[in-house]
């Protein structure tokens, strides 16, 4: 059928494992992905990982195509927005079609998208305002991506105007939640509620509203609310991998531990056969098993663990927390030494989260490992992005009646940055840039999350590229920086000067934006 197309150049993937292969290596013009793949994952945990993971540039078209006209699957393949979707069956006209309109649109595109794949926002933004100009027909999914793009530059205040004249302009419902998302972002989670409180009543198969929705009630800490809503979310849509490990891990800080077990085993199922499957999945279902006393089952968990996952990093540390969650509901002595293991697998910077890791420190202070629960939570305050996860670790401590030693721990890990930071700051005064970037390059090392870090760590070697002139891998580790401080801190005005001073850099050597 695609031959009847004019499509010539085919390349048949007769899975998802080895159409990842293929996708990781190769620029494809379009993917058409079946939405049944046989054993292993489905076209819709295929066009996720790719999504999240930025395996393909956003030039690919992804058209899904689906057999399955049951609601809950259409629906849940729609909502994460390939370019297009067929239902079956369908004629070579009707392929045809499909193809030629998503490349006609592609086409206008283009230049945007370019730049964005090189991580140029701000040179993206001003393309799209060019190009609003030029092509009024499509001068509302313009002004869109010109919205997304501020989120993506840490600028929702920049974004709120954008989106609220889309509101205006055209009353749908995209246009509101990212209206809703920037507030959100901003901090005026009251606000964000009234919007997607309505988008939610109005359509209860908008599943980006419903995500949206339940984590404005986690922030501010209603979490049984947050789960009620990530509930009604999973019975619309239920084949979503992020939402349904997110429901099990609000039903197991909720202590409704049967939910979080049906979730969790959906979710350890689900990406069996995805490369980007994490070990922290399976501590979580191990924990819920333990308290459901399915004993048994959480000793397969941590098995199929050992097995399936050897080349992640995370595996000796998730490995030996589950072991240690198992032997403390039998009182088993090795309980202590599988704590131990797991914080000195912890040591390295395996991406262990934040809450796998005051999970931890917990499980240690409630057997006696005080030390051992220090060294744990002296790292996640040190890499604190926020005052909530600061907060939440002085709590462990003061929930186990160690409230002084948690303050002091956090006293201490701020003076500790603000240490490092300030000498940054005072070699760069002194004109030691190259000494300014080498502290500041072992800070990020130790504190990679820390957003006050991350940020004085790309200044320095922007300070170093502005004095010593333009060198390629100084010039890359910036970008990686500025990116990193952008996620780490979206609302932080600094990320914006960082972005304006690397791109004043590059025009003053004359650097092209993709070499840069």
């Amino acid at each position: 059928m695609l031959n009847l197309c004019g499509v010539t150049k085919i390349e048949h993937g007769i899975s998802s494992g080895t159409a990842l292969g293929f996708i990781k290596n190769k620029y494809f013009d379009l993917i058409l992905c079946e939405y049944e793949l046989g054993p292993g994952q489905d076209g819709q945990q295929l066009l996720e990982d790719m999504r999240h993971h930025k395996l393909a540039p956003l030039t690919t078209i992804f058209i899904m195509v689906t057999g399955e006209r049951s609601h809950q699957k259409v629906v849940s393949a729609a909502e994460l927005a390939p370019n297009d979707y067929l239902l079956k069956p369908f004629t070579p006209d009707d392929l045809l079609e499909r193809i030629n309109r998503a490349v006609k649109k592609r086409s206008l595109f283009i230049s945007v998208y370019h730049l964005m794949d090189s991580g140029e926002y701000q040179s993206a933004i001003e393309e799209c305002l060019r190009k609003e100009t030029q092509h009024v027909r499509e001068k509302v999914d313009f002004m869109r991506l010109r919205a997304e793009l501020h989120i993506l530059l840490g600028e929702p205040d920049a974004a709120e105007p954008i989106y609220q004249q889309l509101s205006e302009m055209r009353a749908v419902a995209w246009a509101r939640l990212g209206l809703a998302r920037s507030i959100h972002l901003q901090g005026r989670f009251g606000e964000a509620e009234e919007i997607l409180k309505t988008l939610v009543e109005e359509n209860n198969r908008y599943m980006d509203a419903f995500d949206l929705l339940a984590k404005n009630h986690e922030l501010i800490g209603q979490l049984e609310s947050a789960k009620t809503i990530l509930t009604q979310a999973v019975e619309i849509s239920p084949h979503g991998v992020r939402r349904l490990r997110k429901l099990g891990e609000i039903a197991l800080a909720t202590g409704d531990f049967q939910t979080a077990e049906a979730n969790l085993k959906k979710v350890v199922s689900k990406v069996k056969f995805s490369e980007f499957r994490d070990p922290e999945d399976h501590v979580n279902l191990v924990n819920a098993l333990v308290q459901n006393g399915n004993i048994d089952q959480a000793r397969t968990v941590v098995r199929e663990l050992e097995k399936t996952m050897p080349d992640k990093l995370k595996m000796p540390a998730c490995k030996a927390i589950s072991a240690a969650l198992i032997h403390a509901k039998s009182n088993d002595p090795r309980m202590k030494t599988e704590l131990a293991n797991a914080v000195e697998a912890s040591r390295e910077n395996i991406g262990l989260s934040t809450n796998m890791k005051l999970g931890l420190a917990k499980n240690c202070l409630d057997n006696d490992m005080k030390d051992e629960a220090t060294e744990v939570i002296l790292e996640v305050m040190r890499n604190s992005t926020n005052d909530s996860e600061m907060q939440r670790a002085v709590g462990i401590f003061e929930n186990a009646g160690e409230g002084e030693l948690g303050k002091t721990l956090a006293d201490q890990s701020r003076v500790e940055v603000m240490g490092l930071v300030g000498e940054g700051i005072q070699k760069a005064k002194q004109g030691d840039y190259i000494g300014a970037v080498e502290l500041m390059s072992t800070a990020v090392k130790q504190m990679p999350n820390n957003p006050q870090v991350v940020t004085n760590a790309a200044l320095a070697y922007l300070k170093c590229l502005e004095h010593h002139g333009w060198e390629h891998k100084l010039a890359q580790q910036a970008r990686r920086l500025i990116e990193s401080s952008c996620r780490l801190d979206p609302t932080n005005p600094k990320n914006a000067s960082l972005r304006k001073l690397y791109d004043d850099l590059q025009r003053k050597y004359g650097i092209s934006k993709s070499a840069g």
